[in-house]
C-alpha cells in the first residue's frame, strides 16, 4: 500500500484517543461455530475482537498496520493474538487460513481503488471456501457538509467521496456501486444500512455487508 492508503503516522498519533463504534451484528456470526478461525483485518485497539471473545469465539487473530494501535490493543487485551502488517495488504499466512474475516471501518481509510482491490483479493485468498467476509463501512452521505468536502477534494484525489478530515486523515465514503464492484468475487448474502458515529463524532449512514467466498 502507498503511504496515502496506510497513513501509519496518523493512526499511531491517534491510537490513544480514537473510539471506534461500528457494531457487530451477532446474528451473522451465529453462522459460525465458536471455534471458527476469525481474522480482524485492521483490528485497531482490539474492540471487535474483545466483543467476539465475550460471545464465546476463541480462535481470533488481529492484524493492523499501526504499531501504536497494536500497543494499545496489547495493553487492553494481553491474552489476545495481534500481529503487525509489514507489507500490507499481504499477510504471512497460507491460503484458506480463516473461516471469517472482519473488515470494520477499513475501506474508509484506503482512498485509492487499486489498494482496495488488492486488499479484497488478499482477503479472498486467506478465506476458506465458503468463508465469510463481514464489512462495516460508510456510504456516501447526502448532507451539505459532506457534499461540499467531496467536491472540494475530488480533483486532488481522483474520486468523489474522498476527503481530508480536520485532524489530518484522508478518508473515503462509498457508493453502493463501488462496494458491489469491489465484492464481485464474492456472493453477497445480506446487507443492512445502519446509523454509525464516526471516529470524530459525526452521525453518519453506514452499511454492513455479509459476503461469502464461493
Amino acid at each position: 500500500m502507498s503511504e496515502l492508503d496506510s497513513q501509519v503516522p496518523y493512526w499511531d498519533a491517534a491510537a490513544a484517543t480514537k473510539t471506534f463504534t461500528h457494531p457487530l451484528h451477532l446474528p451473522w456470526l451465529d453462522l459460525l461455530g465458536r471455534q471458527a478461525a476469525i481474522l480482524d483485518y485492521g483490528c485497531g485497539y482490539g474492540r471487535a475482537m474483545a466483543e467476539l471473545e465475550r460471545h464465546g469465539f476463541d480462535n481470533l487473530t488481529g492484524v493492523d498496520t499501526s504499531p501504536g494501535m497494536l500497543d494499545r490493543a496489547r495493553d487492553l487485551h494481553p491474552g489476545m493474538r495481534f500481529a503487525l502488517l509489514d507489507t500490507p495488504p499481504l499477510m504471512p499466512c497460507p491460503d484458506a487460513a480463516f473461516d471469517a474475516v472482519l473488515l470494520f471501518a477499513v475501506l474508509t481509510c484506503i482512498p485509492v481503488d487499486e489498494a482496495q482491490d488488492r486488499l479484497i483479493a488478499e482477503l479472498h485468498r486467506v478465506l476458506a471456501p465458503g468463508g465469510l467476509l463481514v464489512i462495516s463501512d460508510l456510504l456516501l452521505q447526502d448532507d451539505e457538509r459532506n457534499r461540499d468536502r467531496y467536491s472540494r477534494h475530488a480533483t486532488r484525489y481522483g474520486s468523489y467521496g474522498v476527503f481530508e478530515t480536520s485532524d489530518g486523515a484522508v478518508c473515503r465514503h462509498h457508493s453502493r456501486e463501488r462496494l458491489c464492484a469491489l465484492l464481485a468475487g464474492f456472493e453477497t448474502v445480506d446487507t443492512r444500512v445502519i446509523p454509525v458515529r464516526t471516529m470524530n463524532g459525526h452521525a453518519s449512514k453506514g452499511i454492513q455487508i455479509l459476503a461469502r467466498k464461493s
